[in-house]
């Protein structure tokens, strides 16, 4: 059940990289702010200093306010700050922000604010579309000044380790959960990912890794997700902002008029062929994507959608596919052009995605553009679900375990085979049972009979 972006009405400010009196240059990172599906750095228009921070670490700040200020010279701070006390979680006044924000006068024109919140842009911390927002490296050592994200500093503060001593991997150096854990030594497992080297099938016990062809990794992943807990027996969790922004989309879900329809999908001829590519980094997710995606291309009724002026039909086949983050929420990387991309490059975008999304570091485009939606728990070994419509696409597909079933022939013989039950929940506006069932019909066809066909 996947969240899907929706407009932006709020971001929270988790983090303020500069101070007061600080110098900044243009396209600098002044602070962070969490949006619903990302944390993203907020970088300077100009160069100047930071003269006022007008919301604070913490603060949720909705689209339209304005968060701080910025000056040109380091004499004009102490007249900025006197006529701009901290406010807490209150803007400026409707006076300043005429004159500072909407149209300076010749005496303010030198005092320009930091952040103009006028567009609804996900993920961009600014929330302003003319804002670059540059994704940094990752594993930039820590050096100096400490920046880490409350979580860390909370796991950092639980286990007893020195934050001084841990090297960050978020923008900037900013030390995230995962980096404590590394140094503690304990594994990293985040986010809950619906894909593994083998997402679909779940071994016999009798079976090994290496003749079914699936990652002995599993198996702990598998253990890692047993119990799993947002909080204490007896607390209340609040929401974090990416829960929100899910909670919206299902409610938003439940308004549209959906149809369910199932199918099982014989899969030992996928197993096969993943063998045989898997050593050359192939992941099954990629494969199903691919699948997916070149059916679509055949049934283009699946990849559209509905809009106020009737069934839009994007021009590309963008897979989404949900992955469950360990702090809740969902999230949904996209694999563009899934129909026509070669499987070997899908394999290693989607090995980007998943590395860039525990770190929350996903542009918006990577996220929100999906026309079609994956959703896999084969690796959990459930054998059938059904899947929550994201609004503003048309379908999404359910996809089980892999497991060892007796099928009958149509001759009449008996043989244990390997099958997968998928199931499509659709919009019934767009789609239509029999178009439902043909997709269905022709990806069953390409995994049991041509899978081969996915390396094309």
């Amino acid at each position: 059940m996947p969240a899907l972006s929706s407009t932006m009405t709020e971001g929270k400010i988790v983090e303020w990289l500069k101070k007061p009196g600080d110098k900044v240059a243009r396209g600098e990172s002044v602070l962070v702010v969490e949006s619903d599906k990302a944390d993203m750095d907020v970088e300077s228009f100009q160069e100047g200093f930071l003269a006022a921070v007008l919301m604070p670490s913490g603060s949720t700040v909705p689209v339209g306010e304005t968060i701080g200020l910025i000056v040109e010279t380091e004499d004009e701070i102490a007249s900025v700050q006197a006529n701009n006390p901290t406010k807490n979680n209150t803007s400026i006044s409707k006076e300043d922000e005429s004159t500072r924000v909407q149209s300076p006068s010749p005496e303010d024109i030198r005092t320009k604010p930091l952040v103009e919140t006028t567009a609804s842009v996900p993920a961009k911390a600014s929330f302003s579309e003319t804002q670059k927002v540059k994704v940094p490296l990752p594993s930039e050592v820590n050096q100096g000044r400490i920046v880490a994200t409350p979580k860390a500093k909370k796991l950092a503060s639980q286990l007893g380790i020195d934050l001084a001593t841990v090297a960050g991997s978020g923008p900037h150096g900013r030390i995230q959960a995962e980096d404590v854990q590394v140094a503690q030594g304990q594994p990293i497992t985040v986010p809950w990912i619906a894909e593994s080297d083998a997402p679909v099938s779940i071994p016999n016990q009798s079976t090994s890794p290496s003749d079914s062809g699936f990652s002995s990794e599993k198996p702990k992943a598998i253990e890692i997700s047993k119990g799993k807990s947002f909080g204490e027996p007896g607390q209340t969790i609040s929401f974090n902002t990416l829960q929100q922004a899910v909670n919206r989309n299902m409610e938003e879900s439940l308004s549209l008029p959906c149809f369910r329809v199932g199918y099982a999908i014989l899969t030992d001829k996928l197993d096969h062929f993943y063998k045989q590519v898997k050593p050359k980094g192939v992941t099954m997710t990629a494969l199903l994507a691919k699948a997916v995606g070149k059916t679509l291309a055949r049934h283009p009724q699946l990849n559209a959608a509905f809009s106020s002026e009737g069934m839009s039909y994007p021009s590309q086949v963008n897979v989404a596919v949900a992955v469950a983050m360990e702090e809740g929420g969902l999230i949904t990387p996209v694999l563009q052009n899934a129909d026509i991309t070669d499987l070997f490059e899908l394999s290693r975008q989607w090995a980007d995605l998943v590395k860039r999304s525990r770190s929350k570091q996903l542009q918006p485009n990577e996220y929100n553009s999906g026309t079609f939606t994956l959703s896999n728990l084969g690796m959990f070994g459930v054998d059938r679900f059904d899947a929550i419509l994201p609004p503003g696409t048309g379908a999404i597909l359910a996809v089980a375990a892999s497991l060892p079933k007796v099928i009958a022939g149509k001759d009449g013989s008996i043989s244990v085979k390997r099958q997968m039950q998928v199931n499509l929940t659709a919009d019934h506006r767009v789609v239509y049972g029999a178009d439902g069932a043909a997709f269905l019909k022709d990806l069953a066809n390409l995994i049991e009979n041509n899978p081969e066909s996915l390396a094309n």
